[in-house]
């Protein structure tokens, strides 16, 4: 059980629920890492909050996406933050993942593939012509190439990430039931580890409500 992975979504810009968030989810049976977004990180005191955590596995959810000079510097804007996982778009190509790789120090860069709230009729709409799976092996390739740290994808693609990429793979798109709300591709935490999974990334069906109880659910259900 403790070598189960969890990166708790700490999707608020409120500091007293982020406190609240992390105070709920302290357990020993689980291995838990705290994921900050755009929301939180882009919010008047996020910044400042996070620079302050101690003793926390913390991931930077940013998302980069642009020219490789960009993303170097923004890289190099948040290493006070002391971050230990940023993600970045792989579709940024594969010299921002290179410039990017080079700059990274000992923050772990993770490439993210096809979005979760993506499926392959949302993929033709922006004018993709492959399926999602072909795109997502094909970018973990790129990931490899580029020697990153972790790749974010469907729980539904780690079989075929795992083929070509052989470090950390990071899930969102978790459920414990079949409410999926605005994502596409899910699975069930059981689901995800079985399918090789490393670190599952899980937001509303352990923020809302009963923190604790939730959490207690997540470690029933992985029993």
């Amino acid at each position: 059980m403790k070598n189960n992975k969890i990166f708790i979504a700490c999707d608020s810009n409120k500091i007293s629920r982020i406190k609240k968030i992390i105070n709920d989810t302290k357990t020993n049976k689980l291995k838990i890492g705290y994921k900050f977004g755009l929301e939180f990180l882009n919010s008047k005191s996020g910044r400042a909050f996070v620079s302050k955590v101690k003793n926390k596995i913390i991931f930077a959810d940013l998302k980069l996406h642009d020219i490789p000079n960009t993303c170097v510097s923004a890289i190099k804007a948040i290493k006070d933050l002391k971050v230990d996982y940023l993600t970045m778009h792989i579709s940024s190509g594969l010299d921002a993942l290179k410039a990017a790789k080079k700059v990274s120090g000992k923050i772990k860069l993770i490439g993210v593939t096809i979005l979760t709230s993506l499926d392959n009729k949302a993929l033709k709409e922006i004018g993709f012509n492959k399926d999602v799976k072909k795109i997502v092996h094909h970018q973990a390739k790129l990931a490899s190439k580029a020697k990153l740290d972790a790749i974010v994808c469907s729980a539904q693609e780690v079989k075929i990430v795992k083929k070509v990429f052989k470090k950390e793979i990071i899930t969102p798109g978790i459920r414990f039931s079949s409410n999926i709300n605005d994502q596409k591709r899910t699975l069930t935490p059981k689901q995800a580890y079985r399918n090789g999974a490393d670190w599952l990334v899980i937001g509303r069906d352990i923020t809302k409500g009963n923190i604790k109880k939730n959490v207690q659910t997540l470690i029933d259900q992985l029993n």
